[in-house]
């Protein structure tokens, strides 16, 4: 990732939801729907949807999960044309997911089954969550969505649905950063480092990114 992503602003980016077969790529489990929207200046700008079929069925349980079925799977695209799609869909820009280290893998295995790769980074709505909202009975998306009234259709586990989802607490965090420090950009450099942070230091680490911007640093 170069420094130019890193730097850009935390409000202009993709946010991103897979539902698969099971928990691992690496035990081959694979994609089977994505859901992203596009955030430009705090903004949903457009979303990109699909679903995707992954060459074999998928367990009842998955089915009851997801309510996607097999029969809906045989009508979708293969993995590889969607995931074609919406490389060229994503560009180069910085992703966030809820629990995004179990998108980023599955990201990450399907690009690369077409030979292809994201040039952004991700970061995590979870864990800035954990660090923002230490009050929250659990940070699931669902109980964040409620207890901070964010919108919602009460759809859950499709992957446009909770990616819309994250992108309200995504926003929410953000303007939650402003009001609590006045800070003029906040970057997704900075959000990256948020979720790296002991809950106890997250004041320290806010303080120290307004006083370098008071500097022009």
């Amino acid at each position: 990732m170069t420094s130019a992503l890193n730097q850009r602003n935390a409000n202009t980016l993709v946010v991103l939801d897979f539902e698969t077969t099971g928990l691992s790529p690496d035990q081959g489990d694979r994609a089977i729907e994505i859901g992203a929207v596009r955030l430009v200046d705090g903004q949903i700008r457009d979303r990109f949807q699909a679903l995707m079929n992954p060459g074999r069925r998928v367990d009842s349980f998955i089915e009851s999960y997801t309510g996607i079925s097999n029969a809906m799977l045989a009508k979708a695209q293969p993995c590889a044309t969607v995931m074609a799609e919406f490389s060229a869909y994503l560009g180069d820009d910085n992703l966030v997911a809820h629990n995004a280290s179990f998108d980023r893998r599955f990201l990450e295995a399907e690009l690369e089954r077409i030979q292809r790769h994201s040039p952004g980074d991700f970061a995590c709505s979870m864990l800035a969550a954990r660090r923002l909202y230490p009050e929250m009975d659990n940070h699931k998306l669902g109980t964040l969505v409620s207890q901070l009234r964010l919108p919602s259709d009460g759809v859950y586990h499709r992957a446009l649905a909770d990616a819309e989802m994250t992108a309200h607490l995504w926003m929410r965090m953000l303007e939650d950063i402003e009001r609590r420090c006045g800070l003029q950009h906040i970057s997704f450099a900075l959000l990256q480092q948020l979720t790296r942070t002991a809950k106890g230091s997250v004041a320290a680490l806010l303080e120290r990114t307004v006083a370098r911007q008071a500097k022009g640093g």
